[in-house]
């Protein structure tokens, strides 16, 4: 389609339609027009709490302050997840967002590590590494050399509906309605307008289609095809419920596996976020219920909500002219706190490669070759998390542990396993260090070291050693507790025993500051 384009109809809003139309309007707003159709009648998932650090650079671009927008969604700081019974029960780690000791030019530092443990003058794994070390003391700060990576615990609601106020100041419009039928071009098959349920007709060059599971443009309208992957990733559903805070916050994600599935716990200022992913196979929907209420602290104030999803991806992201974005585009599993990120990834590219002039085949082949590598990459590093494991007490379980997985994953595993070597693909989402703390916390340890480190003394190692500690440890000291740093920095008007402040609707008005 050569047709110019100045048009972009957002369909769907929420997290990734506030997201895609605050970042297009911002960015280059001047020179499209965006309007974003939702109705209130649709409610949104809304669980997509736990984010990752690549979300800092968005807000940049988007001239966010951190502070305003901490305060506004009710936010904490996540250093990493914690990982707990899903190697053995009653044994944790932390997958942390930082970098552990040094690397050299030839060998990560793991070998050094290896080495090390081989002579008796390596500690933990994760003695080395600021984020893990300040997580496991519940201490954090935003340090200005950027010695530590961080992301946030965010309030969903108040998030869209700060995306929103950053939408429309930039001269998004909203377009309150439901979509009853969708106009297509009888020679190209592009789409040319939606028709809501008031008989309005919203004409566009460009459609974002974020209607959530169902798809509407990208599957109901263009017939996109879906790639399943419940074979590798067997949970089905989740059961979310929301509890007054009984404590000051941690600095992580909180993950613990259960016998079909397992729990996440978000830390808010305001309350605290709860849900169990489960596989409906193993474990029903009722089950499921009491499990989460049988493991929430804190009196509960919202009923559990069940929510059903199949796991995969959009055989295209973007076809013809509608590009589908959140979880309209698919679904790995919140395991990462990914969502997001690929929401936002998405976004980024298609304005990185917005098609003023025209859509050319070519660059919809391209954006959807780099948004699937994305997406397969982070499905194999979810699948890790599952298939590696000691665990077989449960037929979940036991599933998990013998299933076949993607042959790239396996290749992951073995080289991992024989040499201890890592890579980072060019699409690759989780730097070398994830890869390796979830390998090593899953109970995969390589059989070899880099014969390279061996070019270092015993006693250059030792002080090597020594030295990746100290660092680690003048870091955290000078930090203080997370909440205390929450108290000085962002805290927000949570309101009396930890009930919302203010509404979750779009429409609360909450402002971003530029």
């Amino acid at each position: 389609m050569n047709k110019t384009i100045k048009k972009v109809v957002v369909a769907g809003g929420g997290t990734a339609g506030w997201m895609a139309a605050a970042s297009l309007s911002k960015l280059i707003g001047n020179n499209i027009e965006v309007t974003l159709i939702e109705s209130d009648e649709i409610p949104t998932v809304g669980v997509g709490e736990a984010t990752i650090p690549p979300l800092i650079l968005l807000h940049q671009l988007l001239e966010m302050d951190e502070k305003e927008f901490m305060k506004a969604v009710h936010g904490t700081f996540k250093l990493g997840i914690s990982f707990e019974n899903w190697r053995n029960v009653n044994e944790d780690y932390i997958h942390s967002f930082g970098y552990t000791g040094k690397d050299c030019w030839a060998a990560n530092f793991l070998h050094f590590w290896l080495r090390g443990l081989k002579e008796g003058v390596s500690k933990d794994y994760g003695v080395y590494c600021a984020e893990l070390i300040a997580a496991q003391q519940d201490k954090f700060a935003v340090l200005k050399n950027g010695a530590l990576n961080y992301a946030y615990h965010i309030d969903a609601g108040r998030y869209a509906a700060l995306l929103r106020n950053v939408a429309e100041e930039n001269g998004a419009k909203r377009q309150e309605g439901k979509i009853e039928s969708v106009a297509t071009n009888e020679s190209t098959g592009f789409i040319e307008s939606v028709t809501l349920a008031s008989g309005q007709c919203i004409e566009g060059d460009l459609f974002i289609d974020c209607t959530g599971f169902r798809g509407l443009l990208i599957e109901q309208t263009l017939h996109t095809g879906y790639d399943d992957w419940s074979h590798w990733l067997p949970c089905d559903s989740a059961v979310a419920v929301q509890t007054r805070s009984v404590g000051p916050p941690v600095p992580y994600t909180r993950s613990i596996a259960r016998d079909a599935g397992w729990q996440w716990r978000i830390p808010l200022q305001s309350r605290v976020g709860n849900g169990l992913v489960f596989c409906s196979r193993y474990m029903s929907d009722e089950d499921a219920i009491q499990t989460i209420l049988n493991n929430v602290e804190g009196e509960t104030i919202t009923d559990p909500r069940v929510i059903k999803f199949r796991t995969g991806q959009r055989r295209k992201h973007w076809n013809k002219n509608c590009v589908a974005m959140g979880l309209a585009s698919g679904f790995i599993e919140p395991l990462e706190s990914t969502s997001i990120h690929l929401i936002q990834k998405a976004v980024t590219r298609l304005i990185q490669n917005f098609p003023f002039a025209g859509i050319h085949e070519s660059e919809v082949r391209e954006f959807n070759t780099q948004m699937e590598a994305d997406t397969e990459n982070i499905r194999d590093f979810i699948i890790l998390h599952y298939h590696v494991t000691n665990r077989e007490d449960t037929r979940f379980w036991r599933h998990c542990k013998n299933m076949s997985i993607p042959d790239s994953l396996q290749h992951r595993i073995d080289l991992f396993k024989e040499t201890g070597r890592v890579f980072k693909s060019p699409n690759d989402l989780f730097v070398e260090n994830s890869w390796i703390q979830v390998m090593m916390g899953q109970g995969l340890m390589p059989k070899q070291y880099h014969t390279i480190v061996d070019e270092m003394s015993a006693e250059e190692l030792q002080k090597f050693m020594h030295g990746a500690e100290a660092s680690v440890q003048r870091t955290v000291s000078q930090l203080p507790s997370h909440q205390a740093f929450i108290d000085h920095y962002c805290k927000a008007d949570v309101g009396a025993a930890g009930e919302r402040a203010m509404p979750l609707s779009p429409a609360a008005g909450i402002r971003a500051v530029s």
